[in-house]
């Protein structure tokens, strides 16, 4: 259902199998400079070529460096779990031809296929803010897809380097299974959350866990970076469902499989929503203007100077068209105004339609904003997304704006807005 425009440039075949989509949460559409090789607000999984995907084979038990940095320099995958200056487990990984790998991180070297940076809560189009301590990791996670039918997609904690290496370090949670197979964690870690029911206006939030190295799901730990991993989680798995939520600690993508983004609304059908708006002439109330959503493509700065764009006052909901009057605060210019529909004071902001399909639960009229950005969806895109809590730095979670990852207000996620048509 996608625009060829969208997908073109992700898909070197038509014929290729697409696992599903990655999308990153607090981008509308794209970055805010654009889009530019594999940074990107989106990341399209496609079946390879050649298969990629490794699996666990040879285990060592070392006792000198020496012989650690022996077994990971054989040019293999392996996974170094560091015990002691003088103790070391080196899991080797060897191929696997039933399954594609496919990594995500901030570092910009080859082995990362998705370059993910930190979000910046209401960025604005056009802005880069500069990070100056990330807390991403260079090689976050990985993504494996088994090449048959049903595609099932899993994710593990960490990623392979240039060296084909992931190494745990003393100081890194990490421990023996009753099996007897290592196991540990990143040292942000890695959070999954499953909605209840898929992606569909039905679904609910569900809980948050933490992925191991190795895709074993635990309760979240004390901290986000404590060293004592939380509590086995036996009856749910690393296997990744259309919405599932993963967070970086930094940035939270958003999982969309294949058959999932079919019945998603495409960028036309947005599009055409967007007209049919425009074409019911809403005007506002006071100044008798028409008001009009500007193209999706113009840019944030210039569609901020139109004088056609739809304003709101996020407490009552009344669109008006930008006017000057009716302030209460001295010191913020939009966050005490009072509207003259019905004298209710509030924000004041100009909307913003979404414009990123995937973050979509339904095909239905953008009539709600998000509070206290603007950005504009379907009712039940607002009201899924205002339920769903997103970790924020090492500790909170609240609910966001999934277009510019603002957080919502306490007490008001989203407005219903209120047109008014023309007079004639």
């Amino acid at each position: 259902m996608f625009s060829l425009s969208q997908e073109e440039h992700c898909a070197p075949s038509i014929d290729l199998v697409k696992y599903g989509e990655l999308v990153v949460l607090g981008y509308n559409g794209s970055l805010p400079n654009g889009d530019r090789g594999r940074r990107k607000s989106r990341f399209a999984l496609y079946k390879r070529i050649k298969p990629n995907g490794v699996s666990p084979s040879t285990v060592h038990v070392l006792n000198t460096p020496q012989a650690t940095k022996a077994v990971s320099c054989k040019g293999q995958h392996s996974i170094s779990y560091t015990l002691s200056r003088n103790h070391t487990v080196v899991v080797e990984y060897s191929h696997d031809k039933d399954t594609d790998m496919f990594q995500i991180g901030r570092s910009t070297e080859s082995p990362i296929d998705f370059v993910v940076t930190d979000t910046i809560a209401g960025g604005q189009e056009g802005e880069e803010t500069l990070i100056t301590q990330s807390t991403i990791s260079r090689f976050a996670c990985r993504i494996v897809c088994e090449r048959t039918p049903p595609y099932t997609a899993r994710i593990y904690a960490a990623g392979f380097d240039t060296s084909k290496n992931i190494f745990l370090g003393e100081k890194a949670a990490k421990w023996k299974n009753p099996d007897g197979h290592m196991d540990g964690l990143t040292t942000n870690g890695v959070l999954v959350m499953h909605p209840k029911g898929g992606f569909t206006e039905e679904s609910k939030p569900g809980v948050w866990r933490e992925i191991s190295v190795c895709g074993d799901v635990y309760t979240l730990r004390e901290t986000r970076s404590a060293q004592t991993p939380g509590k086995l989680v036996e009856n749910e798995s690393n296997i990744l469902q259309d919405g599932s939520l993963v967070d970086l600690c930094g940035a939270t993508l958003l999982w969309r499989t294949a058959e999932g983004l079919f019945h998603t609304p495409t960028q036309k059908h947005l599009e055409a929503l967007r007209q049919e708006i425009n074409a019911a002439r809403p005007q506002c109330p006071v100044g008798l203007n028409t008001l009009a959503f500007p193209s999706m493509h113009r840019s944030r700065a210039l569609a901020s100077l139109e004088d056609k764009r739809p304003w709101v006052y996020l407490a009552c909901g009344h669109v008006h068209g930008y006017h000057n009057w009716g302030h209460r605060s001295e010191q913020e210019a939009n966050t005490e105004r009072e509207c003259p529909m019905c004298r209710v004071v509030g924000p004041y902001v100009p909307l913003w339609l979404g414009c990123e399909p995937a973050f979509y639960v339904d095909t239905g009229a953008p009539t709600y904003a998000f509070v206290p950005c603007g950005h504009v969806c379907s009712e039940k895109s607002v009201k899924y997304w205002s339920e769903i809590p997103l970790p924020h730095g090492t500790h909170a979670f609240h609910a966001a704006c999934p277009f510019c990852a603002t957080q919502l207000g306490p007490t008001q996620g989203y407005s219903k807005l209120i047109f008014q048509g023309p007079v004639d």
